[in-house]
């Protein structure tokens, strides 16, 4: 997934300051909450989303949302929306994650098959690669997409392996194209 230059940025500024005060892993947990809180509730994202409510609404119903929350966590919350950004608010949470996850070394796989596979299939794809380290932490993220029509597609990180049925097939394609 991309991620804007803003949501980097606020993370990283998140970040460095959670790196000063010694918060880095209670608000590392508090972002996981607000990404799955995003994720899960699309009435929210439309009421940040929409332009016409006030930024001293958004703010209200956000600290009320986000009231368990760290004074730390809710003074972002709170400026990414002072500052007109709320549309970008799971982003950056969700960058602030990868960012602390890099800095201990987990790495991000994400493994899509167009069925559901067992988890002895997923352990055979991931020893087949060298681009999951077996000695490191991972964070496996597994997607059904049907549209593959067959194999699988691992994302390790910023590195693809696409061993899918519709990409051999778009291959000979393209391959009889230029013959």
């Amino acid at each position: 997934m991309l991620t804007s230059k803003v949501a980097k940025r606020y993370a990283q500024g998140l970040l460095d300051f959670t790196n000063e005060t010694g918060q880095t892993a209670t608000v590392f947990s508090e972002m996981k909450d607000v990404t799955k809180l995003m994720s899960q509730s699309p009435d929210l994202n439309k009421f940040f989303l929409t332009p016409y409510i006030d930024a001293k609404k958004k703010i209200e119903v956000a600290k009320e949302i986000f009231k368990s929350l760290s004074v730390s966590s809710q003074n972002m919350i709170t400026l990414v929306i002072r500052q007109g950004r709320e549309n970008q608010l799971k982003n950056i949470a969700q960058e602030f994650i990868n960012k602390v996850e890099d800095i201990n070394g987990v790495q991000r796989v994400t493994l899509t098959t167009a069925t559901e596979i067992s988890k002895e299939n997923i352990d055979q794809i991931l020893k087949s690669t060298n681009l999951v380290k077996a000695d490191s932490n991972f964070d496996l993220k597994v997607n059904v997409n049907p549209s593959i029509l067959g194999g699988y597609i691992l994302r390790v990180g910023d590195q693809l392996v696409d061993a899918s049925v519709k990409a051999k097939l778009n291959q000979i394609k393209k391959d009889f194209q230029l013959n």
